[in-house]
């Protein structure tokens, strides 16, 4: 069996090298990845994993944002050319970990009836920026008891999908769904869960709205996310720097959280980062093992009882936030329904 993953990046320097490297080690056979316009040494890092063989690289030059076309490319190719049988979509500061010994363990373990797996964000909290790297400082996982439904918050629970490959697949916003697929979703179980690092750095995050604010606000491919639309306002008011430090967790905080279970320590991948971090002549570009680097298989820390029980409180919590959602649809369709028939009622 064949996984390949997809990630689309751009300006992602402080996370790509770990991200790329991880998945590899973790099961994943190949990535195929694209840079759109990326100028901060992101098209560097991903080369120096070409010239490894195990990255395909399309280089996208074009403004706009269109995530959905440019994913669904590449999970096409991923079928076609490079023979995959499970494809993981996903975005720079995504970690996908298994349920289990690895990706490749877990996806060959979905009844061959399933073609769709869903797996939810477990975000870490932003920890103020001294500029290490990010997994040293981003340890605290937000622990979700109740389902966060502000759709202008990170935190919000999120469904990311694998899915078995296609050659006519066509990938949905955000990485979420597949669009018009005859693969059936897996219920109910979630063997893969998404580490997912949205705020590493002061500079991250100024660009990434700075791009995304842009793209959204002009259209391009999408209405805009929420979170990314309130940090673009702030960034046009001059306001970045308040907007950031509201969200900077900080140590009293982090105690606070803990304390009282808001907030979990996860070291998981901090961990395993450090096991494959290498010092290697190509090191200014690439600073963490491949798998023909190693000496044996990267074994991944198996959950304990008590860490499964509250995996299970969060899928449930999940399952409660997708409801309000579609509460919410069904209500604002029912609005605009009124509203266009009170229209039609004043017609002479």
């Amino acid at each position: 069996m064949k996984v390949v993953l997809t990630v689309l990046a751009r300006d992602e320097a402080d996370i790509i090298d770990a991200q790329i490297a991880f998945h590899l080690n973790a099961g994943v056979d190949f990535v195929i990845a694209t840079d759109n316009a990326s100028r901060d040494g992101t098209t560097d890092i991903l080369e120096s994993y070409v010239r490894e063989g195990c990255l395909h690289l399309i280089h996208e030059p074009a403004e706009g944002l269109r995530q959905g076309e440019w994913v669904t490319r590449m999970a096409r190719l991923a079928a076609q050319e490079f023979g995959a049988d499970w494809v993981i979509n996903s975005d720079a500061d995504e970690f996908w970990w298994p349920r289990g010994a690895s990706l490749k363990e877990v996806l060959a373990a979905v009844p061959e009836r399933y073609g769709i797996v869903q797996a939810f964000w477990r975000s870490f909290v932003p920890r103020p920026d001294d500029d290490a790297f990010f997994a040293e400082r981003m340890t605290l996982r937000l622990s979700q008891h109740a389902p966060i439904n502000d759709p202008t918050s990170f935190y919000r629970p999120v469904i990311k999908v694998a899915h078995r490959a296609a050659p006519d697949v066509t990938v949905g916003r955000g990485n979420h769904s597949l669009v018009g697929s005859s693969f059936e979703p897996l219920p109910s179980w979630h063997p893969l869960e998404v580490l997912h690092f949205p705020l590493r750095s002061t500079s991250q995050w100024q660009r990434k709205v700075e791009l995304q604010g842009v793209a959204f606000t002009e259209h391009i491919e999408r209405a805009g996310t929420g979170y990314h639309l309130k940090g673009y306002d702030a960034l046009k008011r001059g306001r970045m720097s308040d907007q950031l430090q509201s969200l900077f967790v900080a140590d009293e905080e982090a105690a606070s959280g803990l304390e009282k279970g808001t907030l979990a320590s996860d070291t998981r991948l901090r961990d395993v980062l450090r096991m494959l971090r290498i010092a290697a002549p190509d090191s200014k570009t690439r600073r963490f093992a491949v798998p023909s680097e190693r000496d044996g298989p990267l074994l991944l820390p198996q959950p304990t009882p008590t860490e499964e029980a509250e995996y299970a409180v969060e899928a449930a919590v999940l399952g409660e936030a997708y409801v309000v959602r579609a509460e919410r649809r069904l209500d604002a369709f029912e609005d605009r329904l009124r509203r266009l028939e009170r229209t039609s009622f004043r017609r002479p």
